[in-house]
């Protein structure tokens, strides 16, 4: 299908407002149709409109593969349900004191990859909900783990700054090949400008050519 260049809110931030997994993707409430329907082409997924925490920042605020999700603490009654209905998932707000769920959490089917801030409880929870394996594990010298990784079952583009043993470290946990690029002409947080699933991915406008083939390789795309 090729991958899909895009704004959202005039942004190439677009893994800030948006979740995907093999069969759903997350978008803000009110996000135009006519984009809405594009994306979901794209990925050959179904829309979720919905709000975190009354937040349209959907990417930051929640993490998920196709057995469950976590979401933000902020998140009320009401959008939870919202989301469980919509998508038949397991979906549970993280018992932690930090609420940038996706920056924390990134996981496929095979293992989920989470921040060494995350106690045990969180860490306990992550394995039930995401259905996975669970490593805590910094990504370089960050621990940010969820926002330098953007996984799926077919491959992991990862942070650009780390070292061939890291990369395969990453991609033999999630049990696919992962290599590293950046987004948005060198962004190196790339989970910031980039959206996908097993499918096809999308990425932030303002990605390069060479980052569009790094990333193509890194997800199999």
């Amino acid at each position: 299908m090729g991958l899909h260049l895009i704004d959202i809110y005039r942004s190439p931030n677009i893994g800030i407002f948006m979740k995907a997994n093999d069969r759903f993707l997350l978008v803000p409430k009110g996000l135009a149709q006519t984009k809405t329907d594009k994306l979901c082409a794209s990925l050959g997924v179904s829309a979720v409109p919905t709000s975190i925490g009354e937040s349209r920042l959907l990417g930051v605020l929640s993490s998920m593969n196709s057995n469950g999700m976590l979401v933000s603490r902020l998140a009320d009654e009401v959008e939870v349900n919202e989301i469980k209905a919509a998508t038949g998932l397991n979906v549970s707000r993280l018992e932690s004191r930090l609420t940038a769920v996706g920056n924390l959490v990134v996981a496929n089917d095979r293992c989920a990859l989470v921040s060494p801030a995350l106690d045990s409880t969180a860490v306990s929870q992550v394995r039930d909900v995401m259905g996975t394996e669970v490593e805590r594990l910094p990504i370089g010298e960050y621990y940010q783990t969820g926002s330098l990784v953007v996984a799926t079952n077919k491959g992991a583009a990862v942070y650009p700054g780390l070292d061939e043993q890291e990369v395969e470290r990453i991609g033999s946990l999630l049990g696919v090949d992962a290599y590293p690029t950046s987004v948005n002409s060198g962004v190196p947080y790339v989970a910031s400008g980039l959206i996908a699933n097993s499918k096809n991915a999308i990425v932030g406008s303002q990605t390069t050519g060479p980052e569009l083939v790094f990333i193509t390789r890194a997800l199999s795309v």
